[in-house]
């Protein structure tokens, strides 16, 4: 995965709250840390996001994204 964002911080997927449209994603990153995102319910299946998966919050200016390795 290439993107120009620099804060890329790794974790694993710790859960997935699916609502109408959009998911609660929050990525544990170690340390008692979570990052919390919300993100489409499309992007979720795209992303073939699932708990325990590995995944990363990409933190550019006031949004958070999560990306997975191909």
């Amino acid at each position: 995965m290439k993107i120009s964002a620099r804060n890329q911080l790794k974790g694993k997927v710790a859960s997935i709250q699916e609502g109408a449209v959009t998911s609660i994603v929050v990525v544990d990153i170690g340390n008692g840390n979570r990052i919390t995102s919300s993100i489409t319910n499309n992007a979720v299946k795209e992303l073939g996001l699932t708990v325990g998966a590995d995944a990363y919050a990409i933190i550019k200016a006031s949004s958070v994204m999560i990306g997975i390795d191909d």
